[in-house]
């Protein structure tokens, strides 16, 4: 495995929750994502299904997966991540950082991992070895807000703690059903996507803060909680990201996954 003196940031996109019993290139993109990464002291992840009013580090000495979600085989449901969370130093680093940056901030000492959480990590570390902490999504704040929280906590990097933002490069869930998981994905998502990757490889933040103005944005993301993680992982890692990977699932699900380093 890799090794650096620090870790990027990425934002992946985790899909449906039945993503670990799929056969598609995301599953097997994720499977194998850690081994081209440096070796990880500890994740942080940020998932849009975890919303809270400021940013909040859950704090339970043991995470454990939430099933939070219905209408799946009854066999995703038996799938289990009990990991370790945080030391109480990596916690206190993490609360550390936020502090510094003068940004609100709550723990939770009850709260384990949503599926936006544990379904690429399941896939990326699937022993669950590595101490796992959830830092929720504030529900209304700004891109702008978002980008400084990201620059907050990205000297964990230097800490051997990977910043995994988990959201969907597209995202419409009154889109989704009776779809099949590798049909041709229709124009209006891959018009959305093609912007999104041009706009992240050439690190326009401004342009993207400007998501609604793109083509599409708006039957791609009709709600914007599963693109916000983006922003975090580019205030962590750097405007600049690498496209990682490319794929879709259920038509109109884009798997994109991206770098920030």
């Amino acid at each position: 495995m890799e090794t650096a003196n620090h870790i990027p940031s990425l934002f992946v996109s985790h899909g449906a929750p039945d993503l670990p019993l799929s056969e598609c290139s995301a599953r097997d993109f994720l499977s194998g994502l850690a081994d081209q990464l440096p070796q990880s002291r500890a994740i942080l992840v940020i998932s849009p299904h975890w919303m809270t009013s400021v940013p909040t580090l859950s704090t339970a000495s043991q995470m454990r997966a939430i099933h939070d979600f219905g209408g799946f085989s009854p066999a995703l449901s038996q799938l289990r991540y009990d990991a370790p969370g945080f030391s109480s130093s990596l916690q206190q680093a993490v609360l550390e950082r936020l502090e510094a940056a003068q940004l609100p901030l709550a723990v939770d000492p009850a709260r384990s991992l949503d599926h936006g959480a544990w379904v690429p990590l399941l896939l990326m570390h699937p022993q669950a070895d590595i101490p796992v902490a959830q830092l929720s999504l504030p529900a209304h704040w700004t891109p702008s807000q978002l980008v400084a929280l990201g620059e907050a906590i990205s000297p964990l990097r230097k800490e051997g703690v990977l910043i995994l933002s988990s959201g969907s490069a597209t995202h419409n869930l009154w889109a989704f059903g009776g779809r099949a998981l590798n049909s041709p994905t229709p124009d209006w998502v891959t018009a959305f996507e093609q912007w999104l990757i041009e706009a992240v490889e050439r690190g326009d933040l401004e342009q993207l803060m400007a998501y609604s103005q793109a083509p599409y944005a708006k039957e791609n993301h009709p709600t914007p909680e599963h693109l916000l993680p983006l922003f975090i992982a580019m205030g962590a890692g750097g405007r600049r990201g690498e496209l990682l990977h490319r794929s879709y699932t259920y038509e109109i699900f884009s798997m994109a996954a991206f770098s920030f380093a």
